[in-house]
């Protein structure tokens, strides 16, 4: 029977460790994926997880170790020396996972690491990759890949792929390139089945490739490769040299990231938390926002404090300022929501932003309009008293076509000035938006009933 990931089967798998049943550990790992090892992980100690590591065969050992979240990897790999670290995970690991995992460890560590993998080629592969930054296409980059010369014939080329196949795990394009290295193209397989094998590569090799340099951003890669629908690219340097290339699981892979880091910023929580972190970890990156937070209702409190006189004489006015602040931030979290989604999906010309910007106001209008109209009413047959009942439709008004500008100006500001503007929403704009519609909404108060 498969083993399922289970409280029960937890239990008895922390059993079988504790009285170190190998034989038994090693047939209930047997059944499952790497990804599920990992999640396993996660209900265990890490010398539980050490017993678990050292008895799986080293190519699933690997791959377990890729899977695990970073901060877990980076304290089990900790409680390893360098030699085991080299021999039952880096070796039998791609070019990228291995760059990823050793540039985790302390500076000292990785010399031990580097100097006790055997294949002398893979460790220089990872020290070219470790020198790339690590959100660039060359510090993502696999330098395992079929390459094939434009002056081959069919027959050499053939040969050369059957050897260099033993160290691809998937292939999805033949790279062609020339003397110098240089990217020329791609080559089919059907191409090279249907040729004979005297006709040179030359002639049969497709030119058109795309291709990005070992600088690109790793969010502009994704674009590419989503805009082409390409299952792999090809990473040159600027000199077009063929350095490597980039597979679409790392392409996911860096789309969860973002989305993930995205999600964080909305709700107000800086830096790259994950569920294993530690307190403080945590702690220190929500701390920022939630000052924030903080500052803006003090800020909130000065300015009803500074209207205290106004509310006392016209109480009702008390009343809706829940539904101003309410309706201005989910306002401007709605538009700046939208504004970064645009700018993440790489639309960034000035005649875009114009429509943006256009379209936002256009919504805003039409926004204001309906719930301005819809409190009319509502304070029409609720209310006495017809001051308040304009006091609050305009306020509505004012402070959503605010809100929405609001939301959409300053994500465009943020991008423009080379700052991520996912940090424009959440609780930044939420408390901007509370502060501005209060004050709005006292002003527009006083006037309608007279109050200086």
């Amino acid at each position: 029977m498969p083993f399922e990931i289970n409280k029960e089967s937890i239990e008895l798998l922390k059993e079988l460790i504790e009285k170190e049943s190998k034989s038994e550990v090693i047939k209930l790992m047997d059944d499952l994926h790497p990804a599920d090892i990992a999640e396993l992980m996660d209900d265990l100690t890490i010398e539980e997880a050490k017993f678990i590591y050292l008895l799986l065969d080293n190519e699933k050992a690997s791959d377990v170790l890729v899977e695990i979240p970073d901060s877990d990897r980076r304290r089990f790999l900790k409680v390893l020396p360098p030699d085991i670290i080299a021999s039952k995970f880096i070796e039998h690991m791609d070019s990228d996972d291995a760059a990823d995992i050793v540039a985790e460890l302390d500076e000292e560590v990785q010399k031990e690491v580097l100097n006790e993998i055997e294949d002398v080629e893979q460790a220089g592969d990872i020290v070219d990759l470790l020198e790339y930054e690590e959100d660039s296409a060359g510090g993502i980059m696999a330098k395992e890949l079929v390459v094939v010369n434009e002056n081959w014939t069919v027959a050499t080329c053939l040969k050369e792929i059957s050897a260099q196949a033993e160290e691809v795990d998937e292939i999805y394009y033949i790279y062609v390139v020339d003397d110098d290295e240089k990217l020329k193209g791609v080559l089919s397989l059907k191409k090279l089945i249907l040729n004979r094998t005297s006709t040179k590569i030359s002639n049969i090799y497709n030119a058109d490739v795309k291709s990005v340099t070992t600088g690109t951003r790793q969010e502009e890669v994704a674009e590419i490769m989503d805009k082409y629908d390409l299952v792999a690219i090809p990473v040159v340097d600027d000199i077009g040299r063929l350095k490597g290339r980039i597979t679409i699981d790392d392409v996911i892979d860096i789309v969860r990231e973002e989305a993930e880091k995205d999600y964080q910023m909305v709700s107000g929580i800086t830096g790259d938390v994950e569920p294993g972190d530690r307190v403080f970890e945590v702690l220190r990156a929500r701390f920022p926002w939630l000052l924030i937070g903080l500052l803006g209702g003090i800020l909130g409190a000065v300015v009803l404090s500074s209207h205290e006189d106004s509310l006392k004489t016209v109480t009702e006015l008390a009343f809706f300022i829940p539904l101003i602040a309410a309706m201005g931030g989910n306002v401007g979290v709605q538009s700046s929501s939208i504004v970064v989604q645009s700018i993440a999906s790489g639309v960034k010309d000035i005649e875009s932003t114009s429509r943006k910007i256009f379209k936002e106001v256009s919504v805003a209008l039409l926004t204001a309009s309906i719930f301005a109209t819809l409190i009319f009413i509502y304070n029409f047959f609720s209310q006495a008293n017809m001051n308040l009942t304009y006091s609050v439709s305009l306020s509505l008004f004012i402070v959503i076509l605010f809100a929405s500008m609001f939301g959409t100006i300053i994500p465009l500001l943020l991008n423009r000035f080379k700052i991520d503007p996912a940090l424009a929403t959440g609780p930044f704009i939420t408390t901007m938006n509370d502060i501005l519609g209060l004050l709005i909404y006292l002003a527009v108060g006083k006037m309608f009933f007279g109050i200086l």
